[in-house]
């Protein structure tokens, strides 16, 4: 039975001999002789077949590695499929490049292509039952670009590299070999084959492979590490130094034995170099926002700001394809020297945090809108640092960040951060911030004469109608001494409800504002275009759920006087060559509150700082912490102090802090009796832990951006009766 499949064997060999034989024949005859091979029956067909194939191959970009930078150029992340860096073959050192032609294909440059010694050669030994190739590295530099171009395309490259070749697939790479040779330099093809080649899969190309290796650049790479490097490409997987060092340093000693028998090297340098001991340096890659070199959260905002746009493709999985194969290079609005700073106080704000409270701080410039900065106290994977992990953004809009049903966070109840919008309205028609309104009256039926041209408003505070109607009890202010007629601006300043009501109820027309919070750009943190529905009393209050970047950006309007900037994040996209391909563009509209109105709100937010509710913005030793330089803001708290804001600004930063619940129901997690940052707080109100934020981050970002004096409003606006 054993002769007979040594038999079969044999005659099976012998068969692939004739069959290999043939094709040879054909294939020569087809190259140098296409008049006598034409008189060749029995390789007619092969002959018509061959010639019948494309000459010109059709090379589609490698997979290259996408950078994202912030504005002074510093790297955020990197983003690819195939890490990938080319570099020039003169990059490279001399011992890869030995290294690789005494293994692979040592006659390289004596070929044209193919070369047919080797084929004959590779023939006799696999009828005598040795496994040889007979691919030179233009062939497998070809079969790597096709295997690059069905990526590109989206299909399956699995049988170009290791799948079963018909003869007409070895054809097709051998006529396309001759044709490169003829076009192309054999420098040219050396270096397309490094650079392209799969060595890993943190790793395609020779520099992504010195990196992951060795952390070192291609052309710094020794004797013994070239060596190596070289015989992986082999067998990526059996020759894996990290998962299989013995056969990796057998298949190096190989590729020594080739470069000495071949010239490269002399003895003493072979014998040196197959005694040095396996010393790898492994860098792994940091690929994706969420191993960012900084601002991880803000990275994702950006990949999403790009995903989203249809600029960057027909589809997200085109715009996908596009960030991870094109090697882009993304140039951001992030400051370092502000993400920093950021970074480390709302890690430092929670502290140790059990509890799972969540921070955040944004920052964007008035008058233009970039976003400077974006931080919160958590991380997007495990073993990152942080005992908070999430990949929920606390800072932006639910379809602003990460998908797969996550995303941003969908914003938080701003509480009485959203009183400057009342205020605003007001201002618009011309009122005072000094004239008297009643805020002694707590109800509001439903029956309210409220003046309104655009809406029907909704909701009603009224005591005396909640068992029959199931609507809300009287209107509440958190302490009973503020129930009397007071100033607008007194009413802002401390934060009264009633104040904020009474101002609304005298406005000419209650719909000035929903006006005021479309011209601020608020809108609800589902995003998409989300309205903010004003109409609702509730939202008058803070209500609604509303982002971070959303707030910041509306109290820069009125540091910019009245001219609202939409926020953005991209100054350029620019291709692997450096032509620009994309980006945002600065848009702002001037008037968008009145100047004088924004320049009112200002006065009054000026005076939450020195004698309101952001007095209670103190450190640990109780003593009220002051920027030392103009400076406005306003606190939030939602009603079951779980949500919890400062959201303030100079003339050239606006930041909105945040402390609070960022990922439950507000509702189940009170801020009440409760231990922060080891510190005990019977009640946590916006000026106490979202306070301390925003200002010591203020503290270190004002310097570098503009901090002079806020422009006087009119008299008209202030005093009643003024002209």
């Amino acid at each position: 039975m054993g002769r007979a499949k040594d038999a079969s064997a044999a005659f099976g060999r012998l068969i692939a001999f004739l069959a290999v034989s043939g094709l040879c024949g054909a294939l020569v005859a087809g190259i140098f002789m296409p008049v006598a091979a034409a008189t060749w029956g029995a390789t007619n067909g092969t002959v018509q077949f061959f010639d019948n194939l494309p000459s010109e191959l059709s090379v589609s970009p490698p997979d290259l590695v996408t950078k994202m930078v912030a504005a002074d150029g510093s790297e955020i992340a990197t983003l690819y499929n195939e890490n990938r860096t080319p570099v020039s073959l003169d990059a490279m050192s001399p011992n890869i490049k030995n290294a690789i032609i005494a293994v692979e294909d040592y006659r390289f440059y004596d070929h044209g292509g193919i070369d047919t010694a080797g084929v004959l050669r590779a023939v006799i030994a696999n009828v005598k039952g040795d496994r040889q190739g007979a691919s030179t590295l233009t062939q497998q530099y070809v079969a790597n670009v096709l295997k690059e171009n069905l990526l590109a395309q989206g299909q399956d490259p699995t049988v170009v590299l290791n799948g079963q070749k018909s003869i007409g697939d070895k054809l097709r790479e051998m006529k396309l070999s001759i044709a490169l040779e003829k076009k192309n330099s054999k420098d040219d093809i050396l270096a397309g084959y490094l650079n392209i080649v799969f060595f890993n899969t943190h790793a395609y190309g020779i520099q992504a492979a010195s990196q992951y290796f060795f952390s070192v650049n291609a052309k710094d790479l020794t004797l013994p590490q070239a060596a190596l490097l070289a015989g992986v490409v082999n067998g990526p997987s059996v020759y894996d130094p990290t998962a299989r060092p013995g056969p990796s340093v057998e298949r190096r000693n190989l590729v020594l034995d080739a470069m000495l028998k071949h010239g490269y090297i002399s003895q003493k340098e072979h014998d040196d170099a197959v005694a040095t001991p396996l010393e790898l340096k492994v860098n792994p890659p940091r690929q994706g926002c969420a191993y960012a070199v900084q601002a991880q959260y803000f990275c994702d905002f950006v990949l999403h700001q790009i995903l989203n746009d249809p600029a960057y493709g027909a589809s997200p999985d085109e715009r996908y394809q596009k960030v991870t194969r094109s090697g882009l290079t993304i140039t951001t609005t992030l400051d370092p020297r502000l993400q920093g700073p950021a970074q480390a106080q709302v890690d430092s704000t929670a502290g140790p945090n059990p509890d799972k409270w969540g921070t955040a701080l944004v920052t964007v410039q008035p008058g233009t809108g970039r976003v400077l900065s974006m931080a919160q106290n958590t991380r997007i994977l495990p073993g990152q640092g942080k005992d908070f992990v999430t990949s929920y953004n606390f800072g932006v809009d639910r379809t602003d960040a990460n998908g797969n049903d996550l995303g941003g966070a969908g914003g938080f109840q701003p509480g009485s951060a959203m009183k400057p919008v009342t205020l605003a309205a007001w201002l618009g028609e011309g009122k005072p911030t000094d004239q008297i309104v009643n805020a002694a009256q707590r109800r509001y039926p439903l029956n309210h004469p409220w003046r309104d041209t655009c809406t029907r408003v909704i909701g009603a505070y009224d005591s005396s109608t909640v068992a029959s109607l199931g609507t809300s009890g009287d209107l509440q202010n958190d302490e009973p001494q503020w129930y009397r007629p007071m100033t607008v601006r007194e009413g802002v300043y401390q934060s009264i409800n009633t104040a904020t009501f009474a101002s609304a109820a005298g406005l000419n027309d209650f719909c000035d504002i929903q006006r005021a919070a479309d011209a601020l750009g608020m809108h609800n943190g589902e995003g998409a275009g989300a309205k903010l529905d004003m109409s609702v009393l509730g939202n008058l209050l803070g209500g609604p759920n509303i982002a971070p970047l959303t707030m910041a950006s509306a109290y820069a309007t009125f540091a910019a006087n009245g001219t609202y900037c939409a926020p953005w994040s991209i100054t350029d996209v620019t291709d692997s060559h450096g032509k620009r391909i994309g980006g945002q563009a600065q848009a702002c509209q001037p008037g968008s509150i009145k100047p004088d109105v924004a320049k009112a709100v200002t006065n009054v937010l000026q005076d939450v700082l020195t004698k309101g509710s952001g007095y209670n913005i103190k450190d640990n030793a109780g003593k009220t912490i002051y920027l030392g330089v103009p400076d406005a803001a306003k606190t939030g708290t939602n009603e079951f102090n779980s949500e919890t804001w400062v959201i303030g600004y100079t003339r050239g930063l606006a930041t909105a802090s945040y402390f609070g619940e960022a990922l439950g129901n507000p509702e189940d997690h009170l801020g009440r009796n409760v231990i922060v940052n080891g510190r005990f707080w019977p009640v946590v109100d916006g000026a106490y832990i979202a306070g301390p934020q925003w200002a010591y981050y203020m503290q270190k970002a004002i310097g570098l951006y503009d901090r002079g004096p806020f422009d006087a409003p009119p008299p008209s606006l202030i005093t009643p009766g003024k002209k």
